[in-house]
């Protein structure tokens, strides 16, 4: 894995953090597993750190995490901001009234959802997850929050595949990464 951001020696130990799973779910995939980053608490301090960091004077209002890993990295980062955390979720999963966006998959479609009245016009959004791979997800997100007047400030994720293109996807969206998987 390669690290965005210098030379930072805390991104060597989150990149190195990170195993590597080969042919999982389905064979050819190199699935970037970050249970381990989780069970390593100096390199998932640095994460939240590294975040914490960037975002701290940025006057983010809100933190929206993507289920289901970014609701791991979200909630220290907004505590540590003075945000509030929006989950966004997948269909049926919220209770109450939602807005939702369709977006497509490889194979089919699917929704992302987030409580109405959780985000209000004018907000500063930070959208966070662990890992941008086409980049469908995170462009549903954006979708969602504008249309409910948000500003999307960035796009946070701790990994990026960079040969899947997902960074294209998101056009004129800042996104950062601190680590990229090599292919």
């Amino acid at each position: 894995m390669a690290s965005e951001g210098g030379e930072d020696h805390r991104l060597l130990r989150i990149a190195s953090a990170i195993r590597v799973i080969p042919d999982f779910p389905k064979p050819g995939i190199m699935f970037q597993d970050i249970t381990t980053l989780l069970l390593d608490p100096k390199a998932f301090r640095d994460t939240i750190d590294m975040f914490v960091e960037r975002y701290r004077d940025k006057e983010i209002t809100v933190v929206a995490g993507i289920e289901a890993r970014g609701f791991i990295f979200g909630p220290p980062i907004a505590l540590a901001i003075g945000a509030k955390f929006v989950p966004m979720r997948k269909p049926k999963k919220l209770p109450g009234e939602v807005i939702s966006e369709e977006y497509s998959l490889e194979y089919g479609t699917d929704r992302m959802e987030m409580h109405v009245g959780a985000v209000q016009p004018g907000d500063r959004v930070l959208v966070i997850d662990d890992l941008i791979a086409t980049g469908g997800t995170l462009s549903a997100a954006i979708r969602l929050l504008e249309r409910v007047g948000a500003e999307v400030v960035e796009c946070a994720c701790v990994i990026e595949l960079p040969e899947l293109k997902g960074r294209e996807r998101l056009g004129e969206r800042p996104l950062f990464v601190l680590v990229k998987a090599a292919a």
